[in-house]
């Protein structure tokens, strides 16, 4: 019989992980990688957006052949203010950035006047 599991993506600054949780939430199956920054347009660092995707479907394929676990849920958990402008069909239009990115002075000041 196949224990069922949830599957956990941690998606940290330094380490990305795969967790499978059974029903008393144990930690049954654990996978970590780390990736290289790589720079946006500004020359800022930010995610390499690519490798994680590629991590995030290879280790779905690797769980999914396990035959001891059943995945009936998937989840994502996050660092910080990270995010990535994505099309109307979910294709990114830009890199991952990160929260530790600078914020331009002149922007910050009009946002404050504008907002307080």
């Amino acid at each position: 019989m196949k224990t069922p599991v949830v599957a956990i993506f941690d998606v940290g600054k330094t380490n990305k992980k795969l967790f499978l949780f059974d029903e008393n939430y144990r930690i049954v199956f654990e996978k970590s990688a780390q990736f290289k920054e790589t720079v946006d347009e500004d020359g800022d660092p930010c995610e390499n957006l690519e490798s994680l995707r590629l991590s995030v479907f290879d280790s779905l394929r690797e769980v999914f052949r396990l035959k001891e676990f059943e995945i009936k849920a998937i989840n994502f958990s996050t660092y910080g203010a990270s995010f990535v402008y994505v099309d109307e069909n979910g294709e990114p239009l830009t890199p991952l950035y990160n929260y530790l990115k600078p914020y331009p002075e002149p922007l910050k000041e009009q946002f404050y006047q504008t907002y307080g």
